[in-house]
């Protein structure tokens, strides 16, 4: 290692515990095979003033997808031979399941089912384990999409992966992932920690800030296949060496892993056997984060520069912004300065996407605009009188609609300008509305003291009454700021739909579980 690559990492990694403050953190650096960089700094458990080691256990959340998809690949050679498998695990479904590999790739057109569970009732810290998980996903009767024909980030597309193949093995997912994986890697210390509520060495995540204080996380979800590992530091550079040890290998474990993936339509696709294929710096980089309460992880490979990145928080820090600076350090470069920007006011306001029935507001930012319509909000900032775009958004005026194309998802949008005028008789609104498609889940709005409110119910119980944010006329949000996962699923918008003035229906979505109807009871 160079001195001013060495002076670069210092610099970045003694203002990382500043910079992203919490109970404790761990980093690596790796190239060409070495390790550049091992550092922990804190406590993985602060109460029991246990401190933050390489070897302390570490809950990877969503980094595991990529480990079923890797354990399904070394079990099937050809894992369309479990298509059926998928099929027979969604008994309800009145149209075409989708492939494993459409599972593999985030193109089911399932819905998200911790956002479902959420429509069931679930409550927000309530517990979530395979009975839960069987109940919502075996309910499914539509997808929101063809399968293969669009991207959607859902959970238990990988539950399922791991569901069949140990059915079909007759061996337990943990026992797969010991014998596939983890020995042949040399990770040494992984485990499969199903159970989100304690870790066996100890280690806590941490919900909080500086100025509220942290305190320990309080998690009751089961996870398998979609974010079950349970990995330390040194499991994670051991899987990095693997990985640039078989890098030559065209029938490598990983080469297959990040092997091209497309769409129906022969569009590349951005994400694939449980990791996301982008650009950083101008190079080709394959990685994942993971994020459940409490805990903040992200991995990132640049094969071109035989570069690896593991950050580790046990708070809710943004890993994935540390591990990008940590990458600029390596390859001494920075983030290009954003483009002069016009003022788009023909985006601003609030719309209704056409096709799902979501609301999107449009608002001005001091540089650039910020979208809202995913979990959590979107920035733009190359701008133009009638349009803005990022490197995955782009949004064009046309008249009273607005283009939204993402080209990530392999879909276009049609956002229509709603009404914002008030006017609507808000007493109309109250009633119970419920949901066939979701086993006679309800939502229930009530009007108290001149304030609309709602919650949902459903299978799982009676979730909390959430007062309701007028967008436009008849177009409402129920807030979600937190769920059984993180992030929590983001608003979810109830559009009232009316028959000779008279509320009818509702629908319901999140980006995550799109465009329900609610029949008014």
């Amino acid at each position: 290692m160079t001195d001013s690559l060495s002076a670069r990492l210092d610099a970045v990694i003694s203002s990382i515990p500043a910079q992203y403050p919490g109970p404790g953190g761990a980093i690596a650096v790796l190239r060409d095979g070495e390790v550049l960089v091992r550092h922990t700094w804190g406590y993985a458990n602060a109460e029991r003033r246990i401190p933050f080691t390489p070897a302390s256990l570490f809950r990877m959340c969503s980094i595991t997808k990529q480990f079923t998809c890797a354990m399904m690949l070394e079990n099937f050679a050809d894992p369309t031979v479990l298509d059926g498998d998928v099929d027979a695990l969604l008994p309800q479904l009145d149209e075409p399941a989708p492939g494993i590999l459409h599972l593999a790739h985030n193109q089911s057109g399932l819905r998200d089912y911790w956002a479902v569970a959420m429509l069931h009732g679930a409550p927000v810290e309530g517990y979530f384990g395979d009975r839960e998980a069987a109940r919502v996903i075996a309910g499914t009767r539509t997808l929101q999409f063809q399968p293969g024909t669009s991207y959607s980030y859902v959970n238990q597309n990988f539950r399922l992966i791991s569901d069949i193949v140990q059915e079909r093995k007759g061996r337990s997912f943990g026992e797969l992932l010991q014998s596939s994986i983890f020995d042949p890697v040399g990770m040494e210390r992984a485990i499969l920690a199903a159970e989100t509520r304690t870790m066996p060495d100890g280690t806590v995540g941490y919900e909080g800030t500086v100025e509220s204080g942290f305190r320990p996380a309080k998690n009751n979800i089961w996870w398998t296949g979609d974010a079950g590992l349970g990995a330390s530091l040194d499991d994670m550079i051991a899987w990095e060496r693997f990985i640039d040890r078989t890098r030559h290998d065209t029938g490598g474990l990983y080469n297959r892993l990040t092997a091209p993936v497309t769409f129906d339509n022969g569009t590349p696709a951005p994400y694939g056997f449980g990791l996301q294929r982008t650009t950083m710096f101008g190079r080709d980089v394959t990685m994942h984060g993971g994020a459940l309460r409490g805990w903040r992880s992200h991995r990132l490979h640049v094969a071109s520069e035989r570069i690896s990145i593991v950050v580790m928080f046990n708070h809710m820090s943004p890993a994935q912004t540390a591990a990008a600076q940590l990458l600029g350090a390596v390859l001494d470069a920075t983030l290009p300065e954003p483009p002069f920007s016009e003022n788009a006011v023909a985006l601003y306001g609030t719309w209704l996407e056409r096709e799902t029935g979501l609301s999107a507001r449009i608002q001005p930012m001091e540089s650039g605009i910020r979208l809202r319509y995913l979990m959590v909000p979107e920035y733009l900032d190359n701008m133009g009188s009638d349009r803005a775009s990022n490197p995955g958004l782009t949004l064009a005026a046309q008249g009273d609609e607005v283009r939204m194309e993402r080209p990530g998802e392999n879909r276009t949008g049609i956002l229509e300008r709603c009404d914002e005028t008030p006017g609507e008789d808000i007493a109309s609104l109250a009633g119970v509305y419920r949901c066939e498609e979701l086993d006679e889940a309800e939502v229930s709005v009530e009007l108290t003291g001149g304030v609309v409110y709602g919650g949902f119910s459903g299978i799982l119980g009676d979730g909390r009454m959430e007062p309701l944010q007028r967008l436009a006329k008849d177009v409402w949000v129920l807030p979600c700021p937190r769920a059984l996962d993180h992030t929590a699923p983001g608003d979810w918008t109830l559009a009232f739909e009316r028959h000779a003035g008279e509320v009818t229906a509702i629908r319901v979505g999140c980006w995550l579980a799109r465009d329900l109807i609610y029949q008014r009871v």
